[in-house]
């Protein structure tokens, strides 16, 4: 296969019980569409059956393909990126809060002019379903501390649906050094230093009644993150080498 149009990264950790559901409705979602893609599975150290039910469903679906890294959603994306191949790359949550469907609405002729489109229940035109009022305040508290100390005018960083276009992933993903939760405010905050346009596209989002937030654990864990980010900014971690800015990249481009 040519280099595919849209590259769907998946993280899996410990979802053997949701997956295979998941995984027939992006392959129902991607053979209707008029374009190629691919979808990249990347277990992350899982006690249950989740990299054996992954490799299943891929022996019979010539499009999905399976990665393992250890314990890490930050991880799991950065390899799945680094790996895709697509000219537009869609991280997306297993639990598929975002009906899978909705990723049109991140992509051509819907969406254009962006480097990187992330979905957003706060913007405009956003619906939530089932979600307790008290799920929803400990998200806006977090976000608060994230608008305060890291991405001033973001209403929301942490929703797990998030679009890259080709020419910005490996600048990004190769600057990349959180490998837990906290990996989209640094994401974020790169791009923002390199002054990529980042779009909010508002979408419908289902409550999971797994999550499991803990606002204080997650409020006092992200404060941590983003000072390490900041000092990392600081110190020049995030700067481009000469090499780097020189490079053009293509999709698929090792």
């Amino acid at each position: 296969m040519a280099n595919p149009f849209l590259s769907i990264v998946i993280p899996a950790f410990n979802e053997e019980k949701r997956l295979p559901d998941t995984l027939e409705q992006v392959y129902s979602f991607i053979k209707d569409q008029p374009f190629e893609s691919e979808v990249l599975i990347v277990e992350n150290g899982s006690t249950d059956r989740t990299l054996e039910e992954s490799q299943e469903f891929s022996q019979k679906h010539e499009q999905f393909h399976v990665l393992e890294v250890s314990r890490g959603k930050g991880l799991a994306i950065r390899r799945g990126m680094l790996e895709a191949k697509g000219e537009y790359c869609f991280m997306c949550d297993a639990d598929l809060s975002m009906p899978i469907a909705e990723i049109r609405r991140f992509l051509p002729p819907v969406l254009t002019g962006f480097d990187l489109a992330i979905g957003s229940r706060e913007a405009e035109g956003a619906k939530r379903f089932g979600e307790p009022a008290y799920r929803h305040l400990g998200g806006r508290l977090i976000n608060l501390l994230i608008r305060l100390l890291a991405l001033p005018g973001m209403h929301d960083t942490q929703c797990g649906f998030k679009c890259f276009h080709y020419s910005v992933v490996r600048d990004l993903f190769e600057h990349q050094t959180m490998g837990g939760w906290s990996f989209d405010i640094e994401l974020l905050y790169i791009a923002r230093l390199r002054g990529y346009r980042v779009l909010e596209v508002p979408i419908p989002w289902y409550f999971n009644p797994e999550s499991k937030l803990n606002v204080i654990q997650d409020a006092f864990r992200m404060a941590s993150d983003i000072m390490q980010i900041r000092h990392n900014a600081r110190n020049g971690t995030y700067e481009k080498t000469a090499v780097q800015a020189s490079e053009s990249l293509t999709p698929g481009a090792d």
